[in-house]
């Protein structure tokens, strides 16, 4: 089996990314001392983005795009922006509970932030594999590669955050109006999954119907779900009349990391940055069916 070493931009900051990831999730784990399950979290964030990149790296490296049982035209670009938006909220969430108010020992602290700014630097290097990837206007390329595609990955894992912040504690329990949030959650985050499911396994010509127009008509449907969500969830959270409050509790400044209070306004602004997200989709969509008409 032949071993193809093509040097680019690409490869390089792919070796960049794979290089900081595996130092930020090393030094966590060798001296950070995590004991959150937020912890967790940011060691799978980083352990999950270097053997990805490992594994494109040899597939590419050997030559095996064709034999891949994905499609190379989309898989890549897809992986490189989970990684970037996964690394990104590591390099918020580590530093939140493990350096601000820390009073452990210096060397503990040093370990922390070694990996915190290793985190900030794969997250940087992600993001400028996804810049060199994505399609250029006139260019071939796969639907992950395009626009649209790359905001079905932000509004998926945005869908994600969204469900950690309500389920632990449960927030949408005490009204139906809030259940029909989660329901828009659930939904939308359903479909554009499996859209990016088809278009990594080639599968959108085994469709029905158009696959462009139905991405048209799912970002309307997206838009409108989204936007009764954005309206529903502040009144129903901080509208004193159902129960809520306007202003921050006191308590909250003692709780480590987010307190009931801070999730409910978190999934209030990730609702309204999904919505943007949906709409700038629903452009993007459109302008995808009128030229293809």
């Amino acid at each position: 089996m032949a071993i193809v070493l093509r040097s680019s931009p690409l490869l390089w900051t792919r070796l960049a990314a794979m290089v900081f990831s595996c130092v930020a999730f090393s030094v966590a784990v060798h001296g950070g001392r995590l004991y959150h399950g937020t912890g967790d979290w940011c060691i799978f964030c980083w352990a999950f983005s270097f053997a990805g990149t490992l594994l494109v790296i040899l597939v590419e490296l050997f030559g095996l795009e064709a034999r891949a049982p994905v499609s190379w035209k989309n898989f890549p670009i897809t992986f490189a922006c989970y990684a970037a938006l996964l690394c990104l909220s590591a390099s918020i969430i580590f530093p939140l509970y493990y350096l601000k108010g820390s009073m452990g020992p210096s060397e503990v602290r040093d370990y922390r932030i070694v990996s915190t700014v290793f985190s900030c630097l794969a997250t940087i290097a992600y993001m400028s594999e996804v810049s060199i990837s994505k399609a250029r206007p006139g260019e071939v390329a796969g639907y992950m590669a395009t626009a649209p595609g790359l905001l079905k990955v932000c509004e998926t894992f945005i869908a994600c955050i969204i469900f950690v912040f309500v389920s632990d504690p449960v927030l949408y329990d005490h009204h139906d109006a809030l259940k029909y949030c989660m329901a828009v959650y659930c939904i939308c985050f359903i479909l554009s999954a499996a859209i990016i499911m088809l278009c990594i396994g080639e599968c959108t010509g085994c469709l029905p119907f158009p696959f462009a127009r139905f991405l048209s008509a799912y970002a309307l449907l997206a838009v409108v779900l989204y936007l009764s969500a954005t309206i529903i969830w502040p009144i129903f959270n901080f509208d004193p009349k159902h129960g809520g409050s306007k202003s921050r509790p006191y308590s909250c400044s003692s709780t480590m990391g987010l307190c009931v209070w801070d999730k409910n306004m978190a999934v209030a602004v990730l609702t309204a940055v999904n919505f943007i997200l949906y709409l700038a989709d629903l452009i993007y969509s459109t302008r995808l069916v009128f030229v293809s008409a």
